[in-house]
């Protein structure tokens, strides 16, 4: 499809696994769907993305990942992102302090931004860390 005149692919988190890391750095396997609204094949070379958790940077990365989604269609696209340990342990104190100052534990926020191909993308949402 061409930078024009087509609609911009949804991009949604779909999961996440993790991975192997290394030294302070947590790795992570997003699974992110993506949808075309489009009436034309998306074709894609390469992907990257950027996890904010509650308005703070969290993880981020790329892969050269090619292929098409078909037009009206949808696939998904594994992408490997590395978190530093730092940002993990910022995060965790926050929830922490929340949790001792008597904030109920509830939903986060995250914000997924990135590009595929030549496509930029955002999408929002909350991750429910609550036990069921």
């Amino acid at each position: 499809a061409g930078l024009t005149g087509q609609p911009a692919p949804r991009v949604n988190l779909a999961g996440i696994d993790s991975l192997p890391g290394e030294g302070l750095e947590l790795r992570f396997m997003l699974k992110l769907r993506v949808q075309n609204p489009g009436n034309a094949e998306l074709h894609y070379d390469g992907v990257w993305a950027e996890v904010e958790l509650q308005g703070q940077s969290l993880a981020s990365g790329g892969a050269p990942v090619n292929g098409v989604v078909p037009a009206f269609g949808e696939t998904v696209v594994m992408l490997p992102v590395t978190a530093s340990g730092l940002s993990i342990a910022r995060q965790a104190i926050n929830l922490f302090q929340n949790a001792r100052e008597g904030k109920e534990l509830g939903p986060v926020t995250y914000v997924l931004r990135g590009r595929l191909g030549g496509r930029n993308f955002e999408s929002r949402g909350e991750i429910d860390l609550r036990s069921p």
